[in-house]
Parts: structure tokens; sequence; C-alpha cells
């Protein structure tokens, strides 16, 4: 009886310490995806399909960004081309 009244209480126990853990867990995956964010910005998008489109996004940090040409699907995304962004150029232009 005590060794069942004991596993309850921990269970219980382990119950009441998910969401705090929950809570501890989405804070240090946030801290690391917001430098990952200020890295990245968004250029533009055109839609090839109705599930289909063409994405460009720079990447990297200030001094070597990368201007990435992502073809996206709902079941993957594909690097389609991949080149240097000159650093007083942010226009779309020069990728076309």
């Amino acid at each position: 009886m005590t060794q069942s009244i004991l596993s309850i209480a921990f269970f219980l126990g382990v119950l009441i310490c998910v969401p705090f853990f929950l809570k501890w867990f989405k804070q240090r995956a946030g801290a690391s995806s917001v430098a990952i964010s200020s890295q990245t910005t968004f250029v533009g998008a055109l839609a090839v399909g109705p599930h289909q489109r063409v994405v460009t996004v720079d990447v990297g940090p200030e001094g070597s960004r990368q201007r990435l040409i992502l073809g996206v699907t709902p079941q993957s995304i594909t690097c389609l081309h991949t080149m240097p962004v000159e650093s007083n150029s942010s226009s779309i232009e020069g990728a076309v």
C-alpha cells in the first residue's frame, strides 16, 4: 500500500515539474533562434504554382553575407543558387 502511494506521489510530482521544464527549455531554445534570425533577411518571394515558391533570403554576418535562392514546396526546401551579396546593394535586381 505504501509503495503504491509513493509511486502515485512520484508520478504527480513529475507531472507538476513538466510545465516548468518545458518553459525553461523554450526560453533556452528561443535565445539561440534570436541570434540566427538576426543574421537572416527575407528579400522576396515569387509564386510559381499553387504550393510552390521561389524565395530569396540573405544569410550570414554583415561582412560575408550570402544570397540564397530557394525553391520551397510543402515537402521540401531546395537551394537553387547561392551568391555573395555586395555590401552596397541589397536589391534583388542583381539576382535576376
